[in-house]
């Protein structure tokens, strides 16, 4: 289909062939909107961005070589034009305030109804931003709160790097891998670690490592189920 005027270009970057798939088939049969390139890992992302400068990215935040809001900082500071949409297995109430602070204008999560997406890329496309009801409540509460506010949900006291590295240890990452993966050094890693197993008051490494498998765990059976 020949792109009009008014055509949304988008690009998708997602480690998973059938998410790709899936969302080239919904967004193929749309009109206004346009395919304009996918990437299953950061390194074709960088490539197919620069070639295509697409008006919306869709981008998963669990990718097997980055990170997926490092990654969408990096992109979108590139084109600040883009308009950016978190499509994620991992619940909002984690990450959809994070990924607005990273630059993103859309948060989707996977388990939710499938024209969301579509919904998601024509309102980042105007520049509004594209949040679940909850979601919105939540950050316009912490804002009018304040930033004393007392968390309201477990991983509210962890930076955006110490969620990285919590999320990628509860995918079985080995801790020299995450080191790689993040370009930081072991002790680095090791010294995030520890930050998060007091910030979330458990007594070891292994019981850390079993509170973040099995939290992965949870968020992917329910991306699963819907």
């Amino acid at each position: 289909m020949k792109a009009s005027a008014k055509t949304t270009r988008v690009l998708i970057v997602d480690d998973h062939p059938v998410v790709r798939d899936s969302l080239s088939s919904l967004i193929g049969g749309e009109a206004d909107i346009e395919i304009v390139g996918t990437a299953g890992n950061a390194d074709e992302a960088h490539l197919a961005f620069r070639s295509t400068r697409p008006d919306v990215l869709i981008v998963d935040i669990a990718l097997s070589d980055a990170h997926g809001l490092e990654l969408m900082q990096n992109l979108l500071a590139e084109s600040p034009m883009t308009k950016a949409v978190v499509f994620s297995m991992y619940d909002d109430r984690t990450y959809a305030e994070r990924a607005i602070r990273c630059g993103a204008h859309g948060y989707v999560m996977k388990s939710a109804p499938t024209r969301s997406i579509l919904d998601a890329i024509r309102t980042t496309r105007r520049g509004e931003f594209y949040l679940s009801g909850p979601v919105l409540s939540r950050i316009l509460r912490s804002l009018a709160r304040g930033s004393d506010a007392a968390p309201d949900q477990p991983f509210a006291n962890l930076t955006d790097r110490e969620l990285e590295v919590y999320q990628l240890l509860g995918q079985g990452v080995h801790v020299s891998q995450i080191a790689t993966q993040l370009n930081l050094s072991r002790k680095t890693v090791e010294t995030y670690r520890r930050r998060i197993r007091e910030k979330l008051e458990l007594e070891s490494i292994t019981e850390l490592l079993q509170h973040a498998i099995q939290w992965t765990h949870t968020q992917s059976r329910t991306s699963g189920e819907n």
